[in-house]
């Protein structure tokens, strides 16, 4: 009975060992790796993770010469270029720019965020307005354009769902999409239909993805980036599966708002780019598990209708 129990144990200690880790890593950070960089500063010279840094910075848009085909013993290397970008990432961010990745930096670069570039503009715009007086006043607007100003031309937008993974059952994914385009309809001269799945002319089409999935910007599993979309006239709205995403109106801590983030996205679809200076923004690079940001702000209205010429 004791052989029979031990070997029992043993089976299980197996599978746990075989298993475990994969249930594991599909649950972590892919930004984890920043915790070990932490008060990494240029005067470390060779850092293991450095390269990872360097990634992170040029996919989101930071650092722009970094080659991934270095040399040998020189990826991990700390330089002027990577100073300079991690200065410019904090100067977006509004945290203190020291070029160290101090405590509140890499706890930023952490948060899951959206997949498309911040395209960085540190001096925000300022636009005179007239008060009820006459008297000339100015405020200060965070929102960017996608580079180049692409518009939709028409303003009567259709959108589909093409997917190529399964989400959960009880997910409302037609209702929290539907919501997110009437409150953009709200304050421009659009309008979105919903059109057959297997329409091929959709002007929008959203799809839920795992990994890589055809557009060359593969998902990284639970957290990391959330989603990515690309501008006008193209219109395509990749979501990640593997996040634990929630329709509800009060998410919970260990859900992501659907509705918040294709709100977000939407904006990308029509012309926006992101707004780092502006946590506020539901154009803003990051969104926390259980945050719900369903309302515009008034930047993001602003924005969009500058970029469309609505008065």
């Amino acid at each position: 009975m004791a052989s029979k129990t031990c070997l029992l144990f043993c089976l299980c200690f197996l599978v746990s060992a075989i298993f475990l880790p994969k249930i594991q890593s599909k649950n972590s950070n892919p930004f984890q790796f920043l915790q070990s960089l932490e008060n990494v500063q240029k005067i470390d010279h060779n850092y293991t993770g450095i390269k990872d840094l360097k990634k992170y910075l040029k996919k989101f848009g930071y650092l722009k010469n970094y080659d991934d085909n270095v040399p040998a013993g020189l990826e991990d290397a700390h330089d002027n270029d990577l100073l300079t970008a991690v200065k410019l990432y904090q100067r977006s961010f509004r945290l203190n720019v020291t070029g160290i990745l101090d405590s509140d930096t890499v706890t930023q670069m952490m948060k899951p965020r959206c997949g498309v570039p911040d395209h960085v503009m540190i001096k925000p715009k300022n636009h005179g307005h007239q008060d009820d007086k006459g008297k000339s006043f100015h405020t200060v607007a965070h929102y960017q354009f996608i580079r180049g100003n692409p518009r939709w031309s028409n303003n009567q937008l259709t959108y589909t769902f093409s997917s190529t993974a399964q989400v959960p059952d009880d997910l409302n994914i037609r209702s929290a999409f539907k919501s997110a385009f009437q409150s953009w309809a709200q304050v421009t001269n659009f309008s979105f239909k919903e059109v057959a799945d297997s329409s091929n002319d959709a002007d929008i089409v959203i799809g839920f993805h795992r990994g890589a999935h055809g557009d060359g910007e593969p998902f990284d599993g639970f957290q990391g980036v959330l989603a990515h979309s690309l501008p006008p006239t193209v219109g395509t709205s990749h979501y990640d599966a593997d996040e634990k995403w929630s329709s509800n109106s009060n998410p919970g801590l260990d859900k992501l708002d659907l509705e918040s983030v294709a709100l977000h996205e939407i904006g990308h679809v029509l012309g926006l780019d992101h707004e780092t200076g502006l946590p506020e923004a539901v154009m803003y690079p990051t969104i926390s598990y259980g945050q719900t940001k369903r309302d515009l702000n008034d930047d993001d209205i602003q924005g969009i209708r500058a970029l469309y010429n609505l008065s």
